[in-house]
């Protein structure tokens, strides 16, 4: 069977339609009358894909004539980007739309609009339109395009809008963006995912794994370098599967030498690697392009095979740790980062010592640690034997016991050296930047150093960053 290859729409996304003109130009009436612009607020909850949402979101209302304000109290519209992997970022935004409620209440023309993942699943968004009556606009992760004209219907129609599309093999990403730093970019290489993991709802809300022709990643990479960006993170579920619905074969190892050829650009990331689509050109690639970072987010979940199977991660320990292995010979100094789940249902106490003995094993440089949460839809939450709250909280305890003394222990061993860092923002007289093994570094310097990559010398750590002195600029 022939793979279908992805419509890339860029003709669609336009903000020159008869409408959207008169928003524009109503717009301007505004900023003529108040001698301000229009503002907006965006609150963005959950992972870098998100972010880059709000990147866009961003851009769009530029675009149309509105102004970034940090202040959601004051703002003329205020849009959720929410994140529905974790119970906890779901609880976030129903307390914040509480507190919203009051300013709406008090400024009746404030817009407020809710996006994203949450937007995507039926019983969340129908628990939005019931219980927060005054949100004037949805939409999901497949309609942000759609936003000026949502804004619209509200501003000229007088009425709520929703738009809403399940899946789609169309990807939108001929828009503008509002991107947060000039010298580091968020690049979209896949979209969706098809692994089903059996705790996550990625497949339910971002839809089956969608690739973006190469050609336009180089194209929108060459333009960032001409804008002056350093730094590229490269984002997708499972970034290791790119190019596999593409019509002209091409894998993320060969799009990764592609993109390392490009003048400008200094530093190459990405993320999610998927430990099952981990391949030996990948690792190849690593190894020979010397822009890519030594650093991969290799999430493992669960060290024990029995929870890795009811996972659906399609991969063993011994499997993971021989990629770790293979790994560190290919790039000795590589740092490796990883996502653990503690509490999984049906994890016995013996399963939750194989993940202990994994995070020994690999001694990784950080980790995000998650309690299991439920997620309905997904098929981990029908399952039986659900860990009871007092046991993952036990469990996460003992699991942080063993891994943060291991990231503490790691990057003492930076004392005394010096890195590369690129400088990514200061408060106060302090600067922060990461090096390539995506370390956070604090150390003091001048704000024109922003945007710059500077060697800077470690001389003191502690588990989650670590502090040091300016050697020199690059």
């Amino acid at each position: 069977m022939s793979k279908r290859k992805t419509d890339i729409i860029t003709e669609d996304v336009r903000l020159d339609n008869d409408k959207i003109i008169e928003l524009k130009n109503n717009n301007e009436q505004f900023f003529i009358i108040n001698g301000r612009r229009k503002t907006y607020h965006i609150l963005t909850y959950g992972c870098q894909m998100n972010e880059h949402d709000s990147e866009k979101i961003s851009g769009m209302l530029t675009s149309i004539g509105y102004e970034e304000t940090t202040d959601d109290k004051s703002a003329d519209l205020v849009i959720f980007n929410t994140c529905l992997i974790r119970e906890n970022a779901e609880l976030r935004v129903f307390g914040k739309l509480g507190e919203v409620k009051g300013l709406k209440r008090k400024n009746p023309d404030m817009l407020v609009a809710v996006c994203g993942c949450m937007m995507q699943r039926q019983e969340t968004r129908e628990k939005v339109l019931k219980k927060f009556s005054f949100v004037d606009i949805i939409f999901g992760t497949n309609t942000i395009h759609e936003l000026p004209m949502l804004i619209y219907n509200v501003e000229i129609n007088k009425r709520k809008s929703v738009e809403i599309v399940d899946n789609t093999e169309s990807i939108y990403e001929n828009m503008p963006k509002q991107r947060k730093f000039k010298h580091k970019a968020l690049v979209n290489i896949t979209y969706g995912c098809n692994n089903f993991c059996t705790y996550c709802v990625v497949p339910y809300v971002r839809g089956r794994e969608k690739s973006r022709e190469p050609n336009e990643i180089i194209q929108e990479i060459k333009a960032l370098s001409e804008d002056g960006c350093k730094e590229v993170t490269l984002l997708g579920q499972n970034v290791n599967s790119y190019g596999s619905n593409l019509e002209k074969k091409v894998t993320f190892a060969e799009l990764l030498y592609e993109i390392n050829k490009i003048e400008g650009i200094e530093r190459i990331r990405f993320m999610t690697s998927h430990p099952k689509d981990l391949t030996d050109d990948l690792i190849k690639a690593i190894k020979e392009c010397d822009k890519v970072c030594k650093h991969v987010h290799l999430p493992v979940q669960a060290g024990s095979n029995n929870i890795l199977s009811r996972m659906n991660r399609k991969y063993t320990k011994e499997h993971y740790l021989n990629l770790v292995e293979k790994l560190k010979k290919a790039v000795p100094d590589i740092a490796i980062t990883t996502d653990i789940i503690v509490g999984f249902p049906g994890e016995t106490e013996e399963d939750f010592l194989e993940t202990i003995d994994i995070v020994k094993k690999v001694q990784y440089d950080s980790a995000f640690t998650f309690l299991y949460s439920v997620r309905e839809g997904t098929e981990a939450a029908k399952m039986e034997n659900q860990v009871p709250d007092e046991v993952k909280h036990e469990r996460f305890d003992k699991l942080l016991d063993v891994l943060y003394p291991i990231v503490l222990e790691r990057n003492q061993q930076c004392i005394g050296k010096v890195f590369p860092v690129l400088v990514e923002s200061a408060e106060n007289d302090k600067l922060t930047g990461r090096t390539e093994h995506f370390r956070l570094v604090h150390f003091k310097g001048s704000n024109a150093l922003i945007g710059e990559i500077v060697n800077v010398r470690i001389t003191n750590v502690k588990t989650f960053h670590m502090e040091g002195e300016f050697v020199s600029l690059l």
